[in-house]
């Protein structure tokens, strides 16, 4: 006996390995499995960002789109991409489990292949490539200062636009799983393992920021200089190293132990047995007061109809409340997301304009500045894991310093900050260009250092420390357990719907400044553009977002009060 219980002490909760055998802590999980899903999100990444960081300056030079529509198709992939792990969460959860599904949305990245003909198929990423391959119908005519270009070949739009939301298909199903996956290897009832899931999602941030900023600097510049074909190539090579390292710590990994009945049957039956006993008498909220937590018990009370007749369970009410109480802050950090849209979009557009010389002879691409949003993690992520952390821990006596939706609303704050900064700089740039003359000039570069725009790139940086890693951490920890892919895939939502949302402000936007000939505020033109007027309406409506964030944020109860 007093061999046997050091050994059920060590047992980790609720996992088994790949046998489906009982494991321990010692010698499973932990950093040992987890660093091998950052390593598989590296070169994820690396092939998911090779594609989008570039993405508007290949659609506006290559394929001859407006700055409006390349910007409202950026937006609009990127949020379909960010979307789809909605599916691919739902169905690891209900029907897979999460290791099937990453290997399967891996095989999807590398194996699908389209027939292009009745001797040629090319996988997804392959596709892509060659779409970028094949040749444009372009040429330039700068009679009035206008530079007209045709647009490609309808066969090489098509076929980069299916490769394209192939692209996001696949990471409709590895992206919130792997992440999940990762968190899954720390026992979160263990003091220390918990400690350290906490420090993973900031490890995870830092490794994947670390190596996809390095990757991209030189990504873009190849893209842009050597050949696009091949820029689209070297991710897909990226991919099979990434399948290849996950197989390798199939041994050392924890796997969750599912439940016979589904997470979803549970909290739907909640929702349908309360609407069935709308009716009940006071006696059922009186029991239901008694049967569940002082703290939840008040809170959704219609729910607490779902008890009548024992169909539902206290845990099975608990669950539903605890998922009802995401929706608040779900919606209130899409303010955020409309301003982490932009990154990709329109700051990249501003940077093409400037002098972009690091040293005589070279000149950064206009994509690779995404590299300072990155570098100001990699920079920031330490200092907030092992400098900001303690000192707050020692002030607040929390185990994490300050809370999760602290943690949010301070970067939902930074971006507001992002946002008048990128306005004010904006201002500069255009009244440069007034200055020399060069505001019907728009392929001239504007003499204005590149490096004016490194604030608003520094300060996204950092508000995504805070809020894109707390958002990650929350919605992982705050839903049920069998429901964590389906927690990271609402934080990715999120992005999803801003990214839609910002493609709707641009498309009315649009329309409603750009009549009767005048130059809308996104004008291919952009020395005739007004970016700032976007970025002022975006800081107002990033600071609304905050104030309704802060009230619901406030009354929120945590689902689990040690995680806090």
């Amino acid at each position: 006996m007093s061999i046997e219980t050091p050994l059920l002490l060590d047992t980790a909760t609720n996992a088994v390995d790949y046998k489906g055998r009982r494991v321990l802590r010692s010698n499973s999980g932990g950093w040992r499995s987890a660093c091998f899903m950052i390593g598989v999100e590296v070169a994820e990444r690396f092939a998911y960002y090779g594609i989008s960081w570039n993405l508007i300056m290949y659609l506006t030079e290559q394929l001859g789109q407006s700055t409006a529509t390349a910007a409202e198709n950026v937006n609009t992939w990127s949020g379909t991409a960010s979307l789809l792990p909605l599916l691919g969460a739902f169905v690891a959860d209900s029907y897979l489990g999460r290791y099937r599904t990453i290997i399967i949305a891996s095989c999807i990245y590398i194996l699908v292949r389209i027939s292009l003909s009745s001797s040629l198929g090319t996988s997804r990423l392959g596709l892509l490539t060659l779409s970028a391959m094949l040749p444009s119908i372009s040429f330039s005519n700068y009679m009035g200062k206008n530079k007209v270009t045709l647009a490609s070949s309808e066969l090489q739009v098509n076929l980069f636009f299916i490769s394209l939301y192939l692209v996001a298909v696949g990471q409709g199903g590895h992206k919130p799983c792997v992440q999940a996956f990762g968190a899954d290897q720390f026992d979160g009832e263990d003091p220390v393992e918990c400690r350290a899931k906490s420090s993973f999602f900031n490890w995870w941030y830092f490794g994947l920021c670390a190596s996809t900023s390095v990757a991209m600097l030189i990504l873009a510049y190849v893209q842009e200089n050597l050949s696009w074909g091949l820029g689209f190539g070297i991710p897909c090579v990226a991919m099979v190293i990434a399948l290849g390292v996950f197989l390798l710590g199939t041994r050392t990994y924890r796997y969750r132990i599912k439940e016979v009945k589904s997470p979803f049957v549970r909290i739907g039956q909640v929702f349908v047995t309360a609407t069935k006993n709308w009716r009940s008498e006071i006696a059922i909220e009186e029991e239901a007061c008694r049967t569940l937590p002082q703290h939840n018990s008040e809170q959704f009370k219609f729910l607490n109809k779902a008890l009548e007749g024992k169909v539902c369970t206290v845990s099975d009410v608990e669950e539903a409340k605890a998922v009802l109480r995401l929706v608040p802050i779900w919606a209130t950090s899409s303010g955020y997301a409309i301003v982490f849209a932009q990154t990709s979009t329109f700051f990249t557009k501003q940077g093409a304009t400037l002098d972009r010389t690091i040293f005589p002879g070279f000149e950064i691409p206009a994509a690779s500045l995404e590299f300072f949003i990155g570098l100001a993690i990699v920079f920031f992520i330490p200092i907030y894991d092992r400098i900001f952390v303690p000192l707050a821990r020692a002030i607040t006596t929390k185990p994490f310093g300050i809370t999760m939706l602290q943690r949010i609303g301070t970067g939902m704050l930074l971006s507001v900050i992002c946002m008048v900064v990128a306005a004010l700089v904006e201002i500069k740039r255009l009244k440069t260009a007034k200055e020399y003359g060069l505001v019907d000039m728009p392929d001239v570069t504007i003499p204005m250092s590149v490096w004016w725009l490194l604030p608003q790139y520094v300060l996204s940086g950092i508000a995504d420390v805070f809020t894109i890693v707390g958002l990650q951490e929350f919605f992982y920890d705050q839903v049920p357990s069998e429901l964590r892919s389906v927690g990271l895939a609402l934080y990715l939502s999120i992005l999803g719907v801003g990214n839609f949302l910002s493609s709707f402000l641009v498309s009315i936007i649009e329309e409603v400044t750009g009549g009767d000939g005048k130059d809308s505020w996104f004008a291919d033109n952009i020395n005739r553009a007004h970016l700032d007027y976007f970025y002022w309406l975006l800081a107002g409506i990033s600071a609304v977002a905050f104030t309704i964030y802060l009230y619901f944020a406030k009354s929120y109860i945590y689902n689990r009060q040690s995680t806090i």
